[in-house]
């Protein structure tokens, strides 16, 4: 299989391992985003022992650790008898390692679980046998909260350790595109929309076969990898999951206000927005607030949505139809992705835009942040701003069949008006987005008016 992207974490890890110092390098980031194959494509051709953690006893995982460490130094002794506890491996390295060596633990949050004061091992494995050695020893880990607490955080005990880290988030749109670079943009977008950037969920479509039919067999099919995703990744992760899981389906039902939410659940508030924190935090579900608010964090505007967009389609025509889909009873789910998906195509349009107005920043100004905005009477798809250079651009995505015409342009710029940033001092810009292109009309009021359009992913010349 090609390895798509991650060339950033790549050359930094390349580059570290060309030197000569000691290296204790944390990954992480959620499941399935792709840690395990940018730890594969290091260490591959390097001289390295790879352990993947697991639910096991502590001692059962030091045997193992034993056999992968008495096989490589040739060591049979060791293959026979493992490891008796942690300090016993870290003093083994030491004493058998002169050159560069990479060892890599994936999964580091399941030996936590096996034993609290394992952290506290590791921190005394580096101090007195590894620092100062040649090793490079990488922790990995899918749990996001736990990879902080126990490796990141100032009340850590590995904290300081560290010389470096990398959180490794889904592929943005473009990247993902490189799965399937012979599908149109169009095409893509529809995938883009059920996978979102997961490279273990792309890879479960299959090109050689129509979207609806690998719907059906990779993801309503009961047996299939996908089919009980949402679930097993909610039980790995938390200790209630019905309780998250009841959030994530008033949010998927339009109950995207705290107060809604709370009524859709009947949760506390207190219990709630520790519930929504967690969430937020294993990047399943963000909190958005209108970009121009001062104050993010206690904006009052401020809604919650799905982050993730597999998790999305998967509430959307997964869940509500699971005693269908259990008995393969496939036609009404298909109706519902008839009449709806196209709406939850265009919300995915949006957030790509955003993505592609980043590609902006030489042409136009340097975004410090892009989002939507709103008020009570109206709405913006995308913003961009500097607050240094006092620049606003203001944009459109319009996801039709129809080409966009002039009246497109002169709503937005009635609707800017309503945003009050800066509005004495700033230069404005806009931009349009559309699926289908744009009229004779727009594109000769563009080049007056000195506004930027893009069609599909690509921007219009003039």
């Amino acid at each position: 299989m090609k390895f798509i992207n991650r060339q950033l974490e790549l050359d930094e890890l390349n580059k570290r391992w060309k030197g000569d110092a000691s290296e204790f390098f944390i990954i992480y980031g959620k499941r399935r985003v792709g840690k395990t194959e940018l730890i594969k494509q290091f260490i591959k051709d390097k001289p390295s022992i790879y352990f993947v953690a697991d639910k096991r006893s502590e001692k059962d995982q030091l045997k193992e650790l034993g056999m992968l460490f008495g096989n490589y130094f040739n060591d049979k002794l060791l293959v026979k008898n493992g490891f008796n506890e942690w300090l016993d491996l870290f003093q083994y390295l030491k004493e058998n390692i002169k050159d560069r060596f990479i060892f890599a633990v994936d999964e580091y949050p399941y030996i936590v679980e096996a034993n609290k004061s394992i952290s506290s091992l590791f921190q005394k494995g580096w101090e007195e046998h590894l620092k100062g050695s040649k090793i490079f020893l990488i922790l990995s880990g899918s749990s996001i909260s736990m990879m902080e607490s126990e490796a990141l955080s100032y009340k850590s005990p590995l904290f300081g350790r560290r010389t470096g880290q990398a959180q490794i988030d889904p592929l943005t749109f473009k990247q993902a595109w490189q799965f399937f670079p012979e599908k149109s943009f169009d095409d893509f977008l529809s995938i883009y929309t059920i996978c979102g950037g997961m490279p273990a969920y792309l890879l479960e479509i299959k090109k050689e076969t129509s979207l609806d039919e690998n719907i059906k067999t990779n993801i309503f099919k009961k047996t299939s990898f996908l089919y009980n995703e949402v679930e097993f990744i909610l039980k790995e992760e938390l200790r209630e999951p019905k309780n998250y899981l009841s959030i994530l389906k008033a949010i998927s039902w339009s109950k995207t206000k705290f107060g809604e939410i709370s009524n859709s659940t009947g949760l506390e508030k207190n219990i709630l927005t520790k519930y929504i924190d967690v969430l937020v935090k294993l990047q399943l579900m963000e909190k958005e607030v209108p970009v121009t608010e001062e104050n993010l964090q206690k904006s009052k505007q401020g809604i919650y949505k799905i982050s993730d967009n597999f998790l999305r389609f998967w509430f959307w025509y997964v869940f509500p139809y699971k005693s269908d889909l259990e008995i393969e009873r496939y036609d009404e789910v298909s109706r519902k992705i008839e009449e709806t998906f196209g709406a939850i195509k265009a919300n995915t349009y949006e957030k790509v835009c955003r993505e592609l107005l980043s590609d902006f920043r030489n042409k136009i100004f340097s975004f410090e942040r892009i989002g939507r905005w709103w008020n009570k009477e109206e709405e913006i798809d995308i913003i961009g701003v500097n607050k240094k250079t006092q620049e606003i651009i203001f944009g459109e995505c319009k996801w039709s069949d129809n080409l966009v015409d002039k009246p497109v342009f002169y709503d937005l710029k009635r609707k800017s008006v309503e945003v009050k940033w800066n509005n004495e001092q700033r230069k404005e810009y806009f931009i349009i987005f559309s699926k289908s292109g744009f009229t004779k009309g727009m594109i000769a009021l563009a080049k007056e008016e000195n506004i930027f359009l893009v069609k599909g992913g690509d921007p219009v010349n003039f």
